[in-house]
């Protein structure tokens, strides 16, 4: 009677550590999954950001460094999900350089054509008045003016195209 006593607790405590167990087993899944969704609402904004303005994914993407090395099993989720590394794949950071050189080069044609009307301008007033050395002054700055901003906006362009390159890694022989 005695063994069948301590039969029977042994059975109840071994009952009782199994749902014990189980019961962890889903508040840490239950964890997880709530962490997985607070990673996809976190970057939801990042993704609409970064196909906005390249340069937004360079502001995201330390953060998501960050949680992947916070919550390498959630991420692993994202990845698994999105069939690709989460929130910004290869091709996401490929399609970024590719947009921030197309921005750079459509600004560049513009700059280009609008100072090119400024000094147009400019030399007209000097055909029609003569030699004048305001007008001279006038076209001397638009022209230090136009080198001055294309300088900063090419030194911005490069900047950041060095980082969207340094982001997307190295790139395969075509």
């Amino acid at each position: 009677m005695l063994l069948a006593g301590a039969v029977l607790v042994a059975a109840a405590l071994l009952w009782a550590a199994r749902q014990v167990v189980a019961e962890l087993r889903a508040a840490r899944d239950d964890g997880s999954h709530a962490r997985t969704l607070a990673l996809l609402q976190l970057f939801a904004p990042a993704l609409r950001d970064a196909q906005r303005d390249p340069r937004a994914l360079l502001a995201w993407q330390p953060c998501a460094r960050v949680a992947r090395q916070l919550f390498p099993a959630e991420c692993a989720a994202l990845d698994r999900a999105a069939g690709a590394p989460f929130p910004f794949t290869p091709d996401e950071v490929q399609a970024a350089h590719a947009r921030w050189t197309t921005d750079w080069l459509a600004w560049e044609r513009s700059h280009d054509a609008e100072y090119k009307l400024k000094a147009v301008a400019i030399e007209h007033e000097l055909a029609a008045a003569g030699p004048s050395p305001l007008l001279r002054g006038r076209l001397d700055a638009v022209e230090r003016e136009k080198l001055d901003l294309y300088q900063r906006r090419y030194s911005e362009y490069v900047r950041i195209a060095k980082a969207l390159q340094a982001l997307a890694g190295p790139q395969p022989p075509r």
